[in-house]
């Protein structure tokens, strides 16, 4: 509680835009006497980050800090606007290293194992965090990025590569080419791997793929760009600590905005507590979690994440009154087509009801060598554990896109592909 009172008074010494706002309210960080005072306050939003910088170009009134202290700029992928900036002091990045040496320790990584980060560098935090991290943990470092798949594959094997960090989407389309070249990854040296930037690793078939390929451990880590990183799992993999000690967490419900109880579904809310360059108070991540506060087994009291990401609040689709994530679609997808073979959600006018909009039915297109029975028994599969209706299209193996970076569960049809089937 101290603590973040400290740094909300920082905050409103130092940022234009929250002391501005809370002056407007008559709120003073000395009116805070428990955490659930912090309703009293606005959630701030990607929006309002964006509004600040078109109004005080470049770097927007959240930053906190002289110019002349920022040390690093990271940026947003820019797919739904300009690309945005968030900073960081020298002393937020050694404070980033110190947690994500934290998150890697408590997965079993120690000084002489060789980190291989198959994240991504250009502008996005991406790879750096970790490579930051695992420096100073002792391990050696090798920044391999999110490409050069099949040099990857040798640099593994040549190099003896202990631990690799990367996408799930990345990592398994790694496993499916070195099956191809005849050099498993199963038979190479990594034993731990940490995933994140999508909510594979979360997934209970998708993590079991990956350590069947691999023929390592896998754990689940979760950050944003304006929080690195949220929480990461330990040797337990029973859900990702969060990091309470960096960040305090409200789950609040999707729709009222008011919070949920632990154990129930709601977007994650996080207020920095010791963030430098761009402090953020109540940041509406826009990620759906369920907050579990009981014992783990490696004795943290951070609260964990059960499940991880369930999905973005704007990915959820409501399926005839059922709420249905991306990632759950995918732990149906793995464990009955199994395989390395893609998959993804198509939104299909013909499926969706005339007068809300909304689908009554999902419709996936699921690479496998021949159709046989495999839509039906995913129709099957996804209507028993989802209790939804499908329409499932098969398509040739390798037809549908790869990424080294974030997979793209959910598209919109194309005109000439509009289904006309109704399951």
């Amino acid at each position: 509680m101290n603590v973040l009172k400290g740094q909300l008074r920082r905050v409103y010494e130092t940022s234009v835009h929250y002391r501005r706002q809370w002056d407007e309210l008559g709120w003073h960080p000395d009116d805070l006497r428990t955490p659930d005072d912090l309703r009293a306050l606005p959630l701030t939003t990607k929006a309002d980050y964006q509004r600040s910088l078109e109004n005080s170009p470049s770097y927007g009134d959240f930053l906190a800090v002289p110019r002349d202290e920022v040390a690093r700029v990271h940026f947003s992928s820019g797919t739904t606007g300009s690309p945005t900036p968030v900073c960081w002091t020298t002393k937020d990045l050694d404070r980033w290293a110190d947690l994500y040496a934290r998150a890697a320790h408590s997965q079993r990584v120690r000084p002489g194992d060789v980190y291989q980060c198959l994240f991504g560098f250009a502008w996005f935090v991406g790879g750096l965090g970790a490579t930051l991290g695992y420096t100073k943990l002792g391990a050696t470092v090798i920044p391999g990025g999110s490409g050069d798949t099949d040099r990857q594959i040798d640099t593994i094997f040549r190099y003896g590569t202990t631990a690799i960090g990367g996408t799930p989407s990345f990592l398994l389309h790694l496993a499916d080419r070195a099956r191809e070249l005849g050099r498993p990854l199963a038979d190479s040296p990594v034993r731990r791997v940490m995933v994140g930037g999508e909510p594979g690793g979360a997934v209970a078939a998708t993590r079991a793929l990956i350590e069947r390929e691999w023929g390592a451990r896998c754990f689940d880590g979760y950050g944003c760009l304006e929080f690195q990183p949220i929480a990461w799992e330990c040797e337990a993999q029973a859900g990702g600590h969060l990091v309470e000690d960096f960040a305090h967490a409200e789950v609040l419900d999707p729709v009222t905005r008011e919070p949920v109880p632990d154990g129930e579904p709601g977007v994650l809310v996080l207020t920095h507590l010791d963030k430098q360059a761009c402090p953020l108070v109540r940041w509406w991540t826009g990620d759906i979690v369920v907050l579990d506060r009981s014992g783990c087994a490696c004795g943290s009291t951070h609260a964990r994440l059960a499940g991880g990401v369930r999905g973005r609040a704007d990915d959820m689709l409501v399926v005839r009154g059922v709420n249905v994530f991306p990632s759950a679609v995918e732990n149906v997808v793995r464990r009955t087509v199994g395989g390395l073979a893609e998959f993804r959600v198509v939104l299909d006018p013909a499926l969706a009801d005339p007068a809300t909009g909304y689908p009554t039915a999902l419709r996936l297109q699921v690479e496998a060598p021949s159709e046989g029975e495999l839509p039906d028994r995913l129709a099957t599969a996804l209507r028993a554990e989802l209790q939804v209706r499908a329409v499932v299209d098969v398509v040739a193996p390798g037809s549908l896109p790869r990424t080294t970076h974030k997979a793209q569960r959910v598209v919109r049809a194309p005109e000439r592909e509009v289904s006309h089937r109704v399951p």
